[in-house]
Order: C-alpha cells, then sequence, then structure tokens
C-alpha cells in the first residue's frame, strides 16, 4: 500500500528532476557559442598586441640592434633548416610530377608545375611551417621564462616598456626576414628539382628552363613573398603574445609554447587560402596555355 506523503515525495523527487534536466540543457545551450567567443576575444587580444607594438615603431628610442639581433636569430637561425626542406621538397615534387607526367607523355611541364607549386604555396607555408616550430616557439619560451622570472617586470620598473624593447623587434624581423628564407626555399626547391629531373630521370635540360621560363610569373613569385611576409608577422606575433602572457611557472610556459605552435600552425594554413582568394583576384588574369 502506498501512503500520500511517500507519493507526494516520488512526485517532488520526479518534478527536481526533471528542472535539472532542463536547467542543464539551458546551460548547455548556453555554452554552444562559447568557443566563438573565444575565438574572438583571442584574435582581439593579439590585434591588440599588434597595434601596441606598432604604435612604438616611429618613436624613439629605436634600438637597431634589437632588430638586427631578431633578425638573425629568425633568419640566419632558421636557414639550415630551410635548406634541408626546401631541397628535398624539390626533388620529391620533380620526382612525383616525372613519374606522373610521363603516363602522358609531357613530363617537360615539370618544371613549370614544380615551380608554380613551390612559388605559390609550399615554400611560403612550408617556409612559415618550420619557423612556427622553431621561431614561434623559441619566442614563446623565451618571454614566457623572462615573464615568470619577473624580468618584464624589472624592464617597467626601468621606465622601458617592454612592448617596444621585446615584442616590436620580433615582428619587424619576422615581417622581414619571412619573405628571403621563402625565396631561398624556392630556389633551392628548383635546384633540387632540376638535379632530379635532368640528371636522375632524364628530362632534357632545355625543355625544363624553356618551361620553366615561360609558365612562372613575376607574380607567382611575389604572391609567395607576400604570403611569406604576412605568415613571418602572424607567426612571431603569436609567439610574442603566448610568451607575453605566460603565467603559472614553468607549466604555464610550456603550455604558452605548445599553443603558440599549434595556433601558429593553424592559423597559417587558414590565412593562405584567404589570401590566395585575395591574390587570385588582385593578378593578371591568366592565359591558357
Amino acid at each position: 500500500m502506498v501512503y500520500p506523503s511517500e507519493c507526494h515525495a516520488c512526485i517532488n523527487e520526479s518534478l527536481a528532476q526533471k528542472s535539472s534536466f532542463t536547467s542543464d540543457l539551458i546551460e548547455g545551450i548556453k555554452d554552444i557559442p562559447r568557443p566563438i567567443f573565444k575565438l574572438i576575444e583571442t584574435v582581439g587580444n593579439h590585434v591588440i598586441l599588434a597595434g601596441k607594438a606598432l604604435s612604438w615603431l616611429p618613436r624613439r628610442p629605436f634600438r637597431f640592434k634589437n632588430y638586427l639581433d631578431s633578425m638573425e636569430y629568425i633568419g640566419f637561425g632558421s636557414l639550415p633548416i630551410i635548406l634541408l626542406v626546401g631541397l628535398f621538397t624539390g626533388m620529391v615534387m620533380a620526382l612525383q610530377s616525372v613519374v606522373t607526367f610521363r603516363i602522358f607523355g609531357i613530363e617537360e611541364f615539370v618544371a613549370g608545375v614544380t615551380g608554380k607549386v613551390l612559388s605559390l604555396e609550399l615554400a611560403p607555408v612550408l617556409t612559415a611551417l618550420m619557423l612556427s616550430g622553431r621561431v614561434s616557439s623559441g619566442i614563446a619560451t623565451e618571454l614566457g621564462t623572462m615573464r615568470i622570472s619577473e624580468q618584464i617586470d624589472a624592464l617597467e620598473s626601468m621606465a622601458v616598456n617592454p612592448i617596444q624593447y621585446l615584442v616590436l623587434p620580433r615582428l619587424v624581423a619576422g615581417f622581414l626576414v619571412g619573405p628571403m628564407l621563402s625565396l631561398v626555399f624556392f630556389v633551392v626547391g628548383m635546384i633540387g628539382a632540376y638535379l632530379v629531373s635532368v640528371f636522375l630521370q632524364g628530362v632534357d635540360h632545355g625543355q625544363f628552363m624553356d618551361n620553366f621560363r615561360n609558365l612562372i610569373t613575376t607574380w607567382d613569385v611575389s604572391q609567395g613573398l607576400i604570403k611569406a611576409a604576412v605568415f613571418g608577422f602572424v607567426i612571431t606575433l603569436i609567439g610574442c603574445y603566448q610568451g607575453y602572457h605566460a603565467s603559472g611557472g614553468g607549466r604555464g610556459v610550456g603550455l604558452g609554447t605548445t599553443r603558440a605552435v599549434v595556433i601558429g600552425s593553424v592559423s597559417v594554413l587558414v590565412i593562405d587560402y584567404f589570401m590566395a582568394e585575395i591574390l587570385i583576384s588582385l593578378g593578371p588574369a591568366q592565359s591558357a596555355i
């Protein structure tokens, strides 16, 4: 036999469960746009840091040594890996292209195809990814260590603006050095493609060079250099932001370094698509071959 008091208790428990489920559902729905808001906030914080840094560009003191040191670290320090990756990227591109084109008897087009792909996409993108793994992580670790050891606070106490002293030189260096490294990547990649095509796969030297001259334009190379400049700026900005705002001791520095590499790599691939759309629309119309 069920007593009235027990019935009331069951009803109250059921209502409480329904109310809890409804509130959890509402909270879940509210959390759906939270990642979007977080993304917008993160992008905004990076833009604010870039604006603060660039506002110091025409203001004294200029500290040219900081700019040269940053360019040496980003450019000269990254040169060996860029040479190695560029050489083997061009070689494997040429090898795969020759093997595929030979089926149709058009292996002489390997120079134009490899040059197009390297100049437009592979040179700037792979250069940026290499810089993201080496430079962005290094900047984030360096600035993060300075933050948790209170060296940045010490700069402020000495009336030295840390953004002008630490962030601005790295942003300018990344913007200037990125196209240089991308151009080196392209040149070395084409050398590797020539070696594989002509000496290993038997493609005629004259056809290779003539096809390269006819298909690769100045605008193709310029597009890659423009992309590389933007990528270099974005990668160094992300590294500076993650290091400058690091907290939580050594673990926080490690997390900031990881985020710098991941966010930098993903940002390069996302920005690459939109820049390609813009540059294609701005460039000259491609005539049929």
